[in-house]
């Protein structure tokens, strides 16, 4: 279970990591006449990625949820290979990534790492699924995996439609 608990903390180091990138990018798009939207939906997102970091953990514990290699191996891949995709995202859009939905209008849409793959918009929504679903599988919390895997598809619906029409207005086209 340590082990477990380690790596939840280090996924965790790496969300505050994530949100100091964020605030740089937040003031370099503003500064750029960025606009945000979504703010709405915002405090949900954090409190279902919070309640991701701290429910796996909890679940095993109380429920004594064992460690299945056949199960646990795969999803610890699946977790790296998310966090790798994240970080492919974010590398890929540089000053304009962020945890909230800011649009600086005028600029082209990102065409290159993930994004150069037309068929694939939101390659980082990609990682938070595959993430959120298997970092609590890695030790069988399946109940944390199902709660979030619902919940953020209800908010993946929102996320995406609000990003999508944020995208539009700000190259003058209607909303996708």
């Amino acid at each position: 279970m340590l082990w477990y608990l380690t790596l939840v903390l280090l996924v965790g180091l790496e969300r505050l990591a994530e949100l100091r990138i964020a605030r740089r990018n937040a003031r370099w798009s503003l500064e750029r006449g960025g606009v945000v939207a979504g703010q709405g939906h915002y405090p949900w997102m954090v409190a279902l990625h919070t309640g991701l970091l701290a429910g796996a953990p909890l679940e095993v514990a109380l429920a004594d949820r064992p460690f299945l290699p056949a199960l646990g191996w795969p999803m610890l891949a699946l977790v790296v290979a998310a966090q790798a995709l994240r970080w492919w995202c974010i590398t890929a859009l540089g000053p304009r990534w962020n945890t909230q939905v800011i649009v600086v209008p005028g600029l082209p849409l990102v065409t290159r790492g993930p994004y150069r793959f037309g068929w694939l918009r939101h390659p980082n929504y990609v990682a938070v699924v595959v993430e959120g679903a298997a970092l609590p599988l890695v030790h069988t919390a399946w109940v944390t995996a199902l709660a979030f895997t619902v919940l953020n598809a209800v908010l993946m619906v929102v996320r995406i439609r609000c990003e999508n029409t944020a995208l539009a207005m700000a190259a003058g086209r209607a909303a996708a």
